[in-house]
């Protein structure tokens, strides 16, 4: 029986969502060029809605993609072939040779194309934005985001990153054992930032983007199992920690729930148990990083039953020693949030003011929104509805959004006019 048109339009959209990344990393090995690859997968996914229309859904979707993708490619090279044989009076146009596909490998193809991107003839800022967007999906707003970057200007770094693989001839191949270790940084960095995204989306309606934080774990563990280096294995444990927390985070209809206020009984205690053990692997070997210690900081929240009962001393410990692995404003900021919690409301407000003060994450929506609940805390509402309506300016995320303005309505109902 033939299937209905918009069934079929239904499942594909549904296929492309799950399945195009993969596709296009397996169509990037076969045709050795990004814009040939894209217009293949492309081609391929129309095609998919005429002849699956009439033949049914094929029981292996991907599979189906890949090959169609790639004798698309093999068609538009050959048409290409023929006109330029034609406008140079060739008699014949040249034999295309490509690669041909087999399943081998395919699960690790992402992975190939990560380390692709990240090959230090890219500067680092091309290496993230280029898997960012062409690995992972994230449009190049989203991407632009993450960098704090306007997005055409980030659409004409991942160009010219582009550019640089097909001209430099760059090979779409993990490197060998020895070459790892100089590429893992930006690679961790990568799959922290698809994480990220998928924890806590940078716009939108939704909160969390469980295909990319998922996506990512997978990536993480993939990479533990091809170089366990302890940075690698502390960075899988950090992201399976907080994604742990994904059931409690948000209300049913959506709406944010703050980390002291979520129902512990709904993390993942599978995932708290196996990070638990991840961190204590990584912090054994002694050869530990920034990741880790993330991991470290979580281990601690995960590990409190209550709120009430985090050991807040050691957060703050563990944050001292991050500061001086990876020194940053915004590692400051987090340990200021934990120092309000451990020593009281003023004390991390005086940390948060003086990070402002000095201009640091003027425009970074967590420190405003941090600024405003301490304010808060500490009865003085004008100054937190001053931060409030900051953080209101620059959110992008829908619940974010909602979440602030409510708390604006609660702090005027109960200030002086």
């Amino acid at each position: 029986m033939t299937p209905e048109p918009a069934r079929v339009r239904d499942e594909v959209d549904a296929i492309y969502r799950s399945e195009s990344r993969r596709v296009l990393a397996t169509l990037i090995r076969l045709l050795g060029d990004f814009d040939t690859a894209e217009e293949a997968m492309q081609d391929a996914f129309a095609a998919a809605v005429e002849q699956w229309a009439e033949d049914g859904i094929p029981s292996n979707p991907r599979s189906w993609l890949i090959s169609t993708g790639r004798f698309k490619a093999i068609d538009r090279a050959r048409r290409t072939s023929r006109f330029d044989s034609i406008d140079a009076s060739t008699p014949e146009a040249p034999e295309v040779n490509m690669p041909e596909y087999d399943e081998t490998g395919v699960e690790d193809d992402r992975l190939r194309l990560i380390f692709t991107c990240c090959h230090p003839a890219l500067n680092p800022d091309a290496q993230i934005g280029l898997t960012l967007r062409e690995v992972c999906g994230l449009t190049t707003e989203e991407v632009a985001h993450a960098f704090l970057t306007p997005p055409p200007t980030l659409a004409q770094r991942i160009v010219r990153a582009k550019a640089k693989i097909r001209d430099a001839r760059i090979p779409y191949e993990v490197p060998a054992r020895g070459e790892l270790p100089e590429r893992l940084d930006a690679v961790l960095h990568v799959i922290y930032l698809v994480f990220n995204e998928g924890y806590y989306a940078s716009s939108g309606g939704s909160l969390i983007r469980s295909d990319l934080s998922s996506e990512a774990i997978r990536l993480g563990r993939i990479l533990v199992e091809l170089l366990p280096e302890p940075e690698a294995v502390g960075l899988l444990a950090l992201m399976l920690l907080l994604d742990a927390r994904r059931a409690a985070r948000t209300t049913s209809s959506g709406e944010l729930i703050l980390l002291e206020d979520q129902n512990r009984s709904l993390w993942n205690r599978a995932q708290i148990e196996e990070g638990a053990q991840l961190v204590e692997r990584a912090l054994q070997s002694r050869r530990f990083g920034p990741y880790t210690l993330q991991a470290a900081i979580a281990a601690v929240h995960a590990d409190a039953s209550t709120a009430a009962s985090t050991d807040w001393a050691q957060i703050v410990a563990l944050y001292d020693v991050l500061m001086l692995a990876d020194p940053s404003p915004v590692i400051e900021l987090n340990r200021a949030a934990a120092v309000a919690m451990n020593s009281g409301p003023a004390a991390g407000l005086a940390l948060i003011n003086a990070i402002l003060v000095r201009g640091d994450l003027t425009d970074y929506l967590p420190a405003h929104v941090a600024r405003a609940d301490l304010c808060r805390r500490l009865g003085q509402n004008g100054d937190s509805i001053v931060s409030y309506e900051r953080a209101l300016a620059l959110a992008k995320q829908e619940p974010e959004k909602r979440f602030i303005a409510q708390r604006l309505r609660e702090l005027r109902a109960t200030s002086p006019r």
